[in-house]
């Protein structure tokens, strides 16, 4: 086993426009060379080997007259807080993210961005993550997202306002109980067999003879799979898009699309007057949500009409293994004292939609790309999966068994993030701590201050991990309790007992796949457990290899870190099964 630890190295939006791409070739992440020192690290990362001070002559007249907007318009630095310069030709060509985690390297855990008229504070620091999602998190909102995302989401908890969160908090959280989180692994067992039956079907088309393997874009099926259970497990719908298509499920996609668009372009075409009317994708989205909505709302009645309202306690003891309508909708309508209008249940089942769909997809595909580049792994997955399940069913309890799976997604999570970027702003003026090498006196930012706390940088952050660029499943189970930096509580499973899975309390903040504090996502539960049993079902039947190389696959960003042209896949059935 390996002994891959969280150390103290000694080193030095997500965006996708609708007018351009950043993309990059994907083996940009991976394949990094290994060095934790400063200057081989920083130039490593650079997506064409491109020093910091080239970069800088090669800036362009557009570069600095956006340079000049930020200094007339964006009020300087903030205090001593250390500012990047961004060429707006650092846009083209890459991810931004990439950007955000050179100018990390350079500049410190704490820097302020600005573009144009533009500023960002960018956060890369578990102390200053903690101080803004924990411990003074009221003082900050979702900002920018907030307000790109309420047409679609309304008052969903992803964009609410704090007084409609805390009201929906209250009454979704206690839904996802563990009576209701083992019916729902039964729900993904089912549809993953659905994926899995739908492989078989297209082998013997084939002229399947034992041998052959079939060509699939993994990253589309992964995408069925999860409208699939977002669809039963929350709104008791069968979209059963992993065989057929139906104009709900185009809308559905075509609402996914622009909310990615949306929280990733930089101006808010949309607001203008007549914009949904006269702009051809706006007045296409807006069908698209019709039929959503429409949908929604005759699911919504036919739970209302049906309704057995009862306490909270009640419903989280009901048989959920054996009813008929498990689905979160249902647990939300029946709940005695949660009355609420038909708008505000719409918002939350969009938000839920929405949310789970993508971060699924996207941690299943990362997770096969990650795998068929290690094969070892996957071997060793896949042992582990014969020796617990056999050609058994994954269970609520054997779950607990399949350790090594759970590592696999979750540093998949670490490595891809979704979203790549937590983004809040602050109600009030406040005082950041300076973070690990950060002033000490912390830094000042005044009301309305727009924040980017990196989770990518966090995720990859040579101060806080070891080899943070490699893939190693089994780091999270060594601890690491000193490290000598102060504010960090370093890492440390028994933080967390019972957990299933790390997270932000075990890491303190250095791993924030589900974002902490009271915000955090309330699905991740969910989410990690549908991964897990999804990915566990894929290595029970098939070997999967990439079809090209790693380098073959682009890696495009929008609301989630995904594809450019889809992630092509061999599968043979395995020779071997138990």
């Amino acid at each position: 086993m390996s002994t891959v630890t969280m150390r103290l190295c000694d080193p030095n939006l997500h965006c996708r426009f609708d007018s351009f791409t950043f993309n990059s070739p994907i083996s940009h992440f991976p394949l990094l060379p290994r060095s934790s020192h400063p200057k081989r690290f920083s130039s490593s990362i650079r997506c064409q080997s491109i020093d910091t001070d080239k970069k800088k002559s090669s800036r362009n007249l557009l570069d600095n007259a956006s340079n000049l907007l930020t200094n007339l318009l964006s009020g300087g630095s903030v205090g001593s807080m250390p500012v990047a310069e961004g060429a707006v030709s650092d846009l083209f060509g890459r991810p931004l993210f990439f950007s955000l985690y050179d100018w990390f390297l350079e500049h410190g855990s704490v820097y302020k961005l600005a573009f144009g008229p533009k500023a960002f504070v960018v956060v890369s620091d578990p102390i200053v993550a903690r101080h803004i999602l924990r411990e003074n998190a009221f003082s900050y909102d979702k900002g920018v997202l907030a307000d790109i995302l309420e047409p679609i989401m309304g008052k969903g908890l992803i964009p609410a306002d704090l007084e409609t969160w805390k009201q929906r908090r209250r009454v979704i959280a206690p839904a996802f109980h563990a009576s209701y989180l083992e019916a729902m692994v039964k729900l993904f067992t089912t549809c993953s067999e659905r994926t899995i039956l739908k492989f078989n079907k297209l082998l013997k088309g084939e002229g399947y003879d034992g041998k052959k393997s079939i060509e699939l874009d993994l990253e589309a099926e992964f995408s069925s799979l999860a409208l699939d259970i977002i669809g039963l497990g929350v709104f008791n719908y069968d979209f059963g898009s992993v065989t057929k298509e139906s104009p709900v499920i185009k809308a559905v996609y075509g609402t996914l699309f622009e909310a990615e668009h949306r929280s990733t372009f930089y101006i808010p075409y949309w607001k203008i007057p007549l914009a949904r009317w006269i702009v051809p994708r706006q007045r296409e989205f807006h069908g698209d949500l019709k039929i959503i909505n429409t949908c929604l709302d005759g699911l919504i009645r036919n739970a209302k009409e049906s309704r057995q309202e009862t306490d909270v306690e009640k419903l989280q003891q009901r048989d959920y293994l054996n009813l008929k309508d498990a689905s979160l909708l249902r647990f939300l309508v029946d709940m005695r004292g949660a009355d609420v209008d038909d708008r505000q249940l719409r918002d939350d089942l969009m938000t839920m939609l929405i949310a789970g769909h993508e971060t699924t997809a996207a941690v299943l595909t990362w997770a096969v790309f990650l795998l068929a580049q290690n094969p070892s792994k996957m071997k060793k997955a896949q042992a582990e999966i014969d020796l617990v399940l056999g050609k058994g069913r994954p269970t609520f309890e054997s779950l607990k068994q399949l350790q090594y799976i759970r590592l696999i997604v979750v540093e998949a999570l670490r490595l891809y993030p979704q979203p790549p970027l937590l983004i809040r702003r602050a109600l009030n003026s406040d005082i950041l701590p300076g973070g690990h090498r950060g002033d000490k006196d912390g830094y000042a930012i005044p009301a309305g201050t727009d924040i980017f706390i990196s989770v990518y940088n966090l995720h990859r952050s040579p101060y806080f991990w070891d080899r943070p660029h490699d893939f190693e499943p089994e780091r999270f189970q060594v601890e690491n309790k000193d490290e000598g930096i102060e504010g960090w509580a370093g890492f440390d499973p028994s933080r967390s007992p019972g957990a299933l899975y790390p997270n932000e309390i075990i890491s303190d903040f250095a791993f924030l796949p589900f974002g902490g504090g009271p915000r955090k996502c309330v699905g991740d539960q969910f989410a990690l457990m549908e991964s897990t049993v999804a990915l566990t079902i894929l290595l029970q039947n098939f070997d999967v290899e990439l079809k090209g190389t790693p380098e073959s696959v682009e890696l495009v960003t929008g609301a989630t870190i995904h594809t450019k042209n889809g992630m092509w896949c061999n599968l043979r059935k395995r020779s071997n099964l138990p």
